[in-house]
This record gives structure tokens, C-alpha cells and sequence, in this order.
């Protein structure tokens, strides 16, 4: 799949260079004398349908954004289990990530027949390669409570299973398309990321089959959530909830694991460091062995070594910052959502194919905001768009809910003497005001 699509972004890079010199390629372009129009794009932390009510009244400006997100075609029928939860939900954005994060921790937990974080951490890489297929918890867990190896596939997790390093070998990425206020369906586009290969080989220790009653004193799992309730992250926390309870209900649904019903225990990670520390520091406590989260990868990063000090586990279903791969760590930190090496090139090849001839890419100052502008532009640049043609910017976010709104009216200034037409934000909520920025100070957006 790599190889047909590098080929394909290599074939509209040319175009673009064409574009450069001779505006040949299409009709983009503006007409001479008018006003200079960008094109708007996105990434997962703001292609959401909740995204436009951030603008209030100028929710109409987003008109025409396209943008990517770690995406599979969900199933109508998943969607509606997750409307069982919660009948309002209106995107789907990590949920099936959120799911598959907890039921993986969970058959890890059955398999390893302990609730010790660094039994079960042995087991999770090992839950999705190598063993007996299965795809719902009721009959992943029959099958680990027999002591069976099992390889788990669903809907998040469709083609390989996690690499060596605890996060997935391959990844479906959606092309996402604002038409008016709301994304199309219609329009959206699924295309393939990673390497099947890339999947571990390696063995995990042998499972422990249950045998009923034979542990009457078993304490039960509990999995806490550090999951975006508050902050710039929050317009994501809908599904992704959902996704963590419908998992909990399947599960104990199924049974349970050890012999108990799974525990949850809800907890904001706020999109901040101090709010996540204090929620990690109470999931400790409270006996915690599992914690689904943080939401975004600068928060990860802030909390996993409090998290490794306390022999916990840290698994996050939306963590996209390639630079966390290689995290110090302990063998303690997971993700289900791919790293942004691969959505890099998803981004590149979406802005290439509208025939952008100067590109800005404005990025919130932390590791997820940096990490994505510095692959799309080396993506960018190896399908062959100069240097000179490339803007690198960045925001600070707002520290909490009492600061000041992101002021981008000098950012918006640059972006009209650079001429750009492409103008990728990269950002979560607040990214909002950025884009209100631009239009605030003459940029014109292309619907």
C-alpha cells in the first residue's frame, strides 16, 4: 500500500512543480487580481463535527477544510452500540480505539491471571499476534480463561497486530471533508498505512487458564480513565468515553475477567499536566492497574513517569507523537492510535493533490503539534516541494480556561506576505481561534 501511494504523491508533487511554474495543473489557482484564498486543513484533534460550534458565529468558516484522522470504516452496527451509551453522540473519532484499548488490557489481565501491571504488560503486545483469532470480548475472554493464545482483531485493529514497541504495525487513515458545518460522509476517503511485517513475532509467557472458584479472594480489575473531560482536547471526549463504557458493559457482560466484574474508574486528564497528575496520583491509590489515556501526547509524556514510578500501566487510544515509540517507559506504555510517522504522509498526500504551491503549517507548541509539522514538511519535501515554499509556525495553547484566547494576527499577517494557499492547522479545540485569526486579519478561505 506504502509503495503505490508514494508513487502516487510523487506524481503530484511533479504536478506541483509543473503548478509552480505554469499554474497547468488545474484551476485552483485565483484569478489574477483578486484577493490571495487558502485552502484550510486539518488533523485529528480538530476534524470533529463538533469542531465548527468553537467558532460560535463564524462556524461557516471551516466550509471546505479537509484534513485526516486515524480512521477505520466503522460499522454501522458498532456506531449503534456506541449510541447505546450515549444516544447524543455525534462523531466517532478514537472510539473504536478507546474499545479496543480497554478489551486488550482486559484479556491481558485474564491471560497474564493476575491484576499486576507488570504481569499484564507482558501479555498485551502478545493479545494481538500469534494466536487463536477472535474479535468480542465474550469470546476473547472464553478463549483466555482456557488458557488459550490469542490474536484479537476488531474495529480499530482490522489488518496486523502491535509491534515490539506496543502500538500498531498498520493503520487506516480517512481523508475527512467540511461541507458546510458538518463532515460529509460522502466525501470522506480510507486509504492504508504500515508494514504487516512490523507486527512482533515474539512469544509471550504461557496463559494462565482459569479454573472456576479457584481463587475466591481474587481482587478484581480496575482499569481508571485519564481521558480528556476539560480542556483544548475535550471536543473528543464524547466518543471516546463511549468507547470505554460500551467495553466495561461488553466485558463484564461476558463474565468479567479473574472472576470479577471489571472496575472503571472515570478521571479527566483536563488536556494538562497539572489536572493529569493529580488524576494519575488518585488512580494510584485507589488500586488502579490499567490507565486508559492521556487524550494528547504532550500529556502522555507528562505523566508517564509518574506513572512508570508507580509500576502502573499507561495505554492511550488517541497518542499520535511518533517521538513516544521510543519513550523510556519500562515496558509500561501502549497505544492503540498509530504514530504520526504514518499520518504525516496521509496529510501530505491530501495537501499535494489540491495542487498547494506555498504551504503554511501552524502547529500548537508541544510534542503532538511539533511532532506532525515536522513530518508532513519532510513529507512535503520529499515529494519535491521546495524549501523556500514551506512556512514552519507556532501558537502557544492556552495553559488553562481562565487564559487569554490565542491572538494569531501577526501569524496572519506572515501567512499573507508568504502568499500562501495551503494552510494547515494542527491543534485541538482552540485551534479554532486561529483560524478566526486568519479571517479576522483578510485571509480568505477557500470552501
Amino acid at each position: 500500500m506504502l509503495v503505490s501511494r508514494r508513487s502516487r504523491v510523487a506524481t503530484l508533487a511533479a504536478c506541483a512543480t509543473i503548478l509552480l511554474a505554469t499554474s497547468a495543473c488545474g484551476d485552483d489557482k485565483a484569478n489574477e487580481g483578486s484577493a490571495q484564498q487558502v485552502r484550510l486543513y486539518g488533523t485529528d484533534g480538530n476534524m470533529l463535527n463538533s469542531y465548527p460550534a468553537e467558532l460560535k458565529e463564524r462556524a461557516n468558516l471551516v466550509d471546505g477544510m479537509k484534513g485526516t484522522t486515524p480512521l477505520t470504516p466503522l460499522p454501522e452496527e458498532f456506531k449503534s452500540r456506541l449510541r447505546s451509551v450515549n444516544p447524543a453522540l455525534t462523531d466517532y473519532l478514537y472510539s473504536a480505539e478507546t474499545y479496543d484499548a480497554v478489551v486488550i488490557g482486559v484479556l491481558a489481565a485474564q491471560l497474564a491471571g493476575s491484576t499486576d501491571p507488570a504481569a499484564i504488560a507482558k501479555q498485551i503486545v502478545g493479545v494481538t499476534n500469534n494466536g487463536q483469532r477472535c474479535e468480542d470480548p465474550a469470546s476473547c475472554l472464553a478463549l483466555a480463561r482456557n488458557g488459550q493464545d490469542i490474536e484479537y482483531r476488531s474495529v480499530s485493529l482490522t489488518r496486523a497486530g502491535f509491534t515490539d514497541k506496543g502500538e500498531p504495525a498498520t493503520a487506516s487513515y480517512a481523508t475527512l471533508t467540511f461541507d458546510g458545518q458538518q463532515i460529509s460522509d460522502g466525501k470522506t476517503e480510507f486509504v492504508g498505512a504500515g508494514i504487516e511485517s512490523a507486527a512482533s513475532t515474539k512469544t509471550p509467557p504461557k496463559p494462565k487458564k482459569q479454573r472456576p472458584g479457584a481463587n475466591p479472594d481474587q481482587e478484581p480489575l480496575i482499569l481508571g480513565g485519564l481521558l480528556p473531560k476539560t480542556g483544548d482536547l475535550s471536543i473528543a471526549y464524547p466518543p471516546m468515553a463511549a468507547g470505554a463504557a460500551l467495553a466495561i458493559k461488553e466485558i463484564n457482560a461476558a463474565g468479567g475477567a479473574l472472576g470479577k466484574p471489571v472496575t472503571w474508574i472515570d478521571g479527566d486528564d483536563g488536556t494538562n499536566p497539572t489536572v493529569a497528575k493529580a488524576t494519575v496520583a488518585k488512580h494510584v491509590g485507589a488500586g488502579v492497574s490499567l490507565i486508559i489515556g492521556a487524550g494528547a501526547s504532550g500529556i502522555s509524556r507528562e505523566v508517564l513517569p509518574d506513572v512508570v514510578e508507580a509500576g502502573k500501566i499507561l495505554f492511550s487510544p488517541s497518542n499520535t507523537d511518533a517521538s513516544l515509540t521510543d519513550v523510556e517507559d519500562n515496558g509500561l506504555y501502549f497505544r492503540t492510535a498509530p504514530p504520526d510517522s504514518l499520518q504525516g504522509r496521509a496529510l501530505a498526500d491530501v495537501i499535494l493533490r489540491d495542487g498547494s504551491q506555498k504551504i503554511v503549517i501552524v502547529a500548537r507548541k508541544d510534542s503532538y503539534g511539533e511532532g506532525l509539522q515536522a513530518t508532513v514538511r519532510d513529507e512535503l519535501e520529499k515529494a519535491g516541494i521546495p524549501d523556500d515554499r514551506l512556512k514552519l509556525m507556532t501558537y502557544d495553547p492556552p495553559a488553562d480556561a481562565k487564559a487569554p484566547p490565542v491572538d494569531f494576527g501577526g501569524g496572519a499577517k506572515e501567512i499573507k506576505e508568504f502568499g500562501a494557499d495551503a494552510v494547515l492547522i494542527i491543534g485541538f479545540g482552540e485551534s479554532a481561534q486561529v483560524i478566526r485569526g486568519l479571517a479576522d486579519n483578510g485571509v480568505q478561505f477557500r470552501s
